[in-house]
């Protein structure tokens, strides 16, 4: 690099004349005053010192400047930087003729002038580099702002980039800050843009969620969620394989230009680990087939869910439930009945327990809980085993049922911390509830049509028409209103008041547990000529969805479960844990902690906080950062005991392919860095409009004299020198 010198003035016509009279009239008196001391030497000297003062004040007046001027003998920068994210994977750039139409990826479109070779024209002005943007490849967001902003730092002698994308940006701020930034070096974007607009026929894969575990010889329900794009409606086969080689096909209708949600129902037949696949068949149009299939881990285990009914009389809402417990071979049932006809408390089997749990480490066993027509009296329950059941459903993520009855017990639950928890308001006027000679009948909410605890057929138009057409109820409960944040998924059909329908099946979620209020003793009537088709199914479904989160992963002393179970790229999962002594009771205090392992091998190891001093409850945050399985061991000090477990997150984040490219985006990078749109099949004119490009102008640098502290000083001196001269000879 040369550097060139030079001296400037940054004078106007006003001071020039202001300097020029300023130093004739200095001359004047200087030369006046030394002629009237009889041209004394001393007094000569003093007066050009002060002549030179004002000459030099005149000359700054005009603003001098050394200006230095640095021209570059290294060659300028041009840098290429093409898109390899995930979206540049998208065949929706058409080649060929209409008779022999072919389609291509967007990284095949732009992969001419990812070559050397096409920038061989360029290579006497500049010095050309080529790289990508998103290296790795696996990426599932990608950052334009980031790849534009990097370059210039990256490159001191940058003249110009050529940006290879199709736009779409999903992390970091928007690239038209970068390109702003970029303008103001004057470094000009060139961008080439790739792939359609708008989206072409496509079927997508869009989630799979398959719950975190199954139950070996339990059917497991596997959601997904398909996007097409196609303008009419489709039927598609979608096809369920798993690791052991089972194979499951079901017909969807999917909707024009919609999302459809859909489920396949698989009934594992061993224990262990299995990896399922949901792969969709491609449609004659599909130009993107890449995204018709997604997998997901799913562990298959034994059940043995520990459940408890609490009831007074032994009504036959009761008995038909004890009944449909009992036979489920995934359930160990204990039951308490507190009927006035007997001597103590307890019941007549096997089934049946002497009192309720004497602490919480008893209580805490179960995993669901059913609280008949029982309330707060001297002989059933007491508030401070009312406080333990919210403890449990709070911390522990116990589910809780309430079945109210007749005798109106349940009204006193409500005095006690039950009622915080209780998922409707009761109408205390009417604590019996009403009966009526005309069976009264469900109607299924929007809610409710979607719950899978409503799901006693596979269908939802089925569905629908069961419920329709199930036997009624002739009692239910004097219900006012749901309280805010539950979910109705069921009202009466034909009664209601000034709050609307009366709500009949109520779900909500407290802390970590779920809460059920069925208004109704009569759901033993649905056995009427099916006998246990839906009623066996309907509860079965009720303690499962209950306990699922609750039985994500246990040992002998510990429990661990989170939030959400399938958890997306970049969400933050809530992990929640219950630890025990050995001897049974809560851990009160102690340091609990889980070292997560990410797929790549990145361990983090996450602290958890106690929740409270009495439950057993800590709770700790990860953010994941990486799709695939997470191994996690989580660990207790104070006991020694370590659980193992994972989670598995969803890598289908903002970045894949099938979306539209956003050409808009590139426009207005162009754009604003004072760049052009280059024609992505055009290369050749492309390197002419590059070739354009006018050399880096000389790199100045400015001195300015005029503001400069040395000047400042120079003119301290001169003055202070003169000040005293006119002392010694004394002036003053």
């Amino acid at each position: 690099m040369t550097s060139l010198f030079s001296l400037t003035h940054g004078a106007t016509p006003t001071t020039i004349v202001v300097a020029l009279v300023m130093f004739a009239g200095t001359t004047a008196i200087c030369f006046t005053a030394w002629r009237r001391s009889g041209y004394r030497r001393d007094l000569g000297i003093l007066e050009a010192v002060r002549l030179l003062i004002v000459a030099l004040c005149a000359w700054l007046l005009n603003q001098p400047e050394i200006v230095q001027e640095f021209q570059p003998t290294e060659k300028p920068t041009l840098a290429i930087v093409w898109d390899n994210s995930p979206s540049m994977r998208t065949r929706d750039v058409e080649q060929g003729s209409a008779q022999d139409r072919l389609w291509s990826s967007r990284k095949q479109a732009v992969e001419p002038y990812t070559k050397a070779e096409a920038w061989r024209a360029l290579s006497e002005r500049f010095q050309v580099v080529i790289e990508p943007m998103g290296a790795d490849g696996d990426r599932t967001r990608s950052d334009l702002h980031q790849a534009l902003e990097s370059l210039a730092e990256k490159y001191s002698l940058l003249r110009g980039v050529v940006l290879l994308s199709d736009g779409d940006w999903n992390q970091g701020s928007p690239p038209v800050e970068a390109a702003t930034q970029l303008r103001m070096k004057k470094i000009p974007v060139f961008t080439v843009a790739s792939g359609s607009p708008t989206r072409l026929p496509d079927l997508e894969l869009v989630s799979l969620d398959p719950p975190t575990f199954g139950v070996a010889g339990k059917a497991v329900r596997v959601p997904f969620v398909v996007e097409s794009s196609l303008p009419r409606e489709h039927t598609v086969t979608a096809t369920l394989r798993t690791s052991d080689g089972e194979s499951i096909s079901e017909e969807i209708v999917l909707g024009p230009m919609a999302r459809t949600s859909a489920t396949i129902s698989w009934k594992p037949s061993r224990v262990g680990d299995v990896t399922i696949s949901v792969e969709l068949k491609s449609h004659p149009d599909e130009t993107e087939r890449d995204n018709n299939s997604l997998t997901a881990p799913v562990s298959i285990r034994e059940e043995q869910l520990q459940v408890l009914v609490v009831e007074s009389y032994p009504r036959w809402e009761y008995r038909y439930l004890r009944n449909a417990l009992s036979r489920d071979p995934g359930i160990r049932l204990a039951c308490l009945l507190f009927h006035p006809g007997l001597d103590k408390p307890g019941g007549g089997n096997k089934d049946y327990i002497a009192a309720f749990p004497p602490g919480l480490e008893e209580l805490s066993k179960y995993d669901v809980v059913f609280l008949g027509d029982v309330g707060v009296d001297g002989e059933q329950l007491t508030a401070e085993q009312c406080r333990w059941l919210k403890g449990v459903v709070q911390h522990q993520a116990t589910g809780l049922v309430f079945l109210p009855g007749w005798q109106g017990r349940q009204h006193s639950l409500l005095d006690t911390e039950l009622g915080d928890i209780y998922p409707v308001v009761l109408d205390a006027t009417q604590p019996a509830g009403w009966g009526s000679r005309t069976p009264g009948h469900f109607e299924l909410t929007q809610s409710g049509r979607r719950s899978l605890l409503t799901k006693l057929v596979d269908t939802e138009d089925e569905n629908l028409e069961v419920w329709e057409e199930l036997p009624g109820f002739q009692w239910y409960a004097a219900v006012e209103r749901a309280k805010p944040g539950t979910d109705v998924l069921s009202v009466h059909r034909d009664t209601s008041n000034e709050h609307g329908r009366l709500p009949m099946l109520v779900t909500r979620t407290y802390g970590t547990g779920k809460v059920l209020f069925m208004g109704t003793d009569g759901a033993w009537r649905w056995r009427k000529g099916v006998e246990d088709k839906y009623h066996y199914r309907f509860w079965g479904q009720v303690v499962r969805w209950m306990a699922y989160q609750r039985n994500m992963a246990k040992g002998e002393t510990m429990r661990l479960f989170f939030t959400p179970d399938q958890p997306q790229l970049g969400q933050a999962v809530a992990l929640f844990a219950n630890v025990m002594e050995p001897s049974g009771e809560p851990l009160s205090r102690g340091e609990v902690v889980a070292r997560v392992v990410s797929p790549s091998g990145k361990v983090e190891t996450i602290r958890f906080q106690a929740l409270g001093d009495e439950w057993g409850a800590f709770s700790g945050k990860f953010v994941t950062e990486e799709p695939g399985r997470h191994a996690v061991t989580l660990a207790c000090t104070d006991t020694a005991a370590t659980l193992e477990t994972s989670f598995y997150v969803q890598g289908m984040a903002d970045e894949r392919p099938g979306k539209p490219a956003r050409p808009e985006v590139l426009e207005e990078i162009a754009r604003v860095s004072q760049g052009q749109v280059l024609n992505p099949m055009d290369v050749e004119q492309a390197v002419k409009t590059l070739q354009a490009l006018p050399d880096l102008p000389p790199s100045i640098r400015r001195l300015q004299l005029w503001s400069h502290p040395i000047t400042g000083g120079i003119l301290f001196v001169l003055l202070g020198a003169f000040w005293i001269g006119r002392k010694s000879i004394g002036l003053i």
